[in-house]
């Protein structure tokens, strides 16, 4: 049996991994239609208690696990610019320990019932941070590094458009829960009711976008496991240089892609009850 910290009756000093998700993962967590990603059902969920228990019972706080993952989320990123196959397996991996530890600040936080503004300000800042650099550090990865920048500039300034329109696409969505607030409305509640569109054919269209979802491939997770398989892709077709041409296959599609998204995405915030009272 555990031994029983005095001070927390339901949480004990050291607790058995059935104890901790106890706390740290109700089932008002697992299975969120909006805030959950599809990896957290799928295995994040799973795995996480393995890295926030010996965090939480370390002393570490929720906000001290969130500089884990800015940081883990930025060099995400910045992997990219490592020469050859290498580079977009580091990336890829650092973008599964930045989610790793998005779920593990959370758990955390639950556990010692330290919650914060700070701490959802600072998860913000992660999410912002791996997914601006992710789209710029490819740009530079397609013009073939930082010391070819000057020669092929065009794939820098596509990379840069690129992650300007993926934060626009991210921040439409914080911009919905501001106006919500500055309007004296509640909470969206959980669930795809509100946020889905009113009007027959931009319905019709977010309903055909569940069987091509690449309005999906601009989070960290998508994007980073996106470049690692189009690069493996050309490595396995004998592409000369490889992992160079991919990064330039992948700026030049996924600019149009992207601004396309943020188009759809604002259209359906637009005609969706988000914006509406009652």
């Amino acid at each position: 049996m555990s031994d029983r910290d005095d001070r927390s009756p339901t949480r004990p000093s050291r607790p058995s991994l059935e104890d901790y998700r106890r706390v740290a993962q109700p089932p008002e967590i697992r299975g969120r239609a909006t805030s959950e990603h599809w990896v957290g059902d799928l295995y994040q969920r799973r795995i996480s208690p393995y890295l926030s228990r010996p965090l939480a019972l370390a002393g570490v706080s929720p906000n001290g696990v969130t500089a884990m993952m800015i940081v883990a989320g930025g060099c995400a990123g910045l992997a990219l610019l490592v020469p050859g196959v290498w580079g977009v397996v580091l990336a890829a991996l650092l973008a599964q320990a930045q989610m790793q530890l998005d779920a593990a600040d959370g758990e955390v936080a639950r556990w010692t019932g330290r919650f914060s503004p700070a701490g959802i300000f600072l998860d913000k800042v992660g999410h912002y941070t791996a997914e601006s650099l992710i789209p710029l550090c490819l740009g530079i990865r397609a013009a073939g590094g930082p010391a070819r920048m000057g020669e092929h500039y065009g794939y820098v300034a596509l990379g840069a458009v690129l992650a300007l329109v993926i934060v626009l696409n991210k921040a439409l969505n914080d911009m919905v829960h501001v106006a919500r607030a500055f309007s004296g409305l509640g909470r969206m509640p959980e669930g795809g009711v509100v946020s889905t569109p009113r009007q027959g054919l931009v319905a019709a269209a977010r309903s055909a976008a569940r069987f091509v979802p690449f309005h999906r491939l601009y989070h960290s997770i998508e994007m980073t496991l996106l470049i690692l398989v189009v690069t493996l892709v050309a490595v396995l077709a004998g592409v000369a240089d490889a992992p160079l041409t991919a990064a330039r296959w992948l700026v030049v599609a996924l600019v149009p892609l992207a601004t396309l998204s943020l188009i759809g995405h604002l259209v359906a915030i637009l005609t969706s009850s988000r914006l509406r009272a009652g």
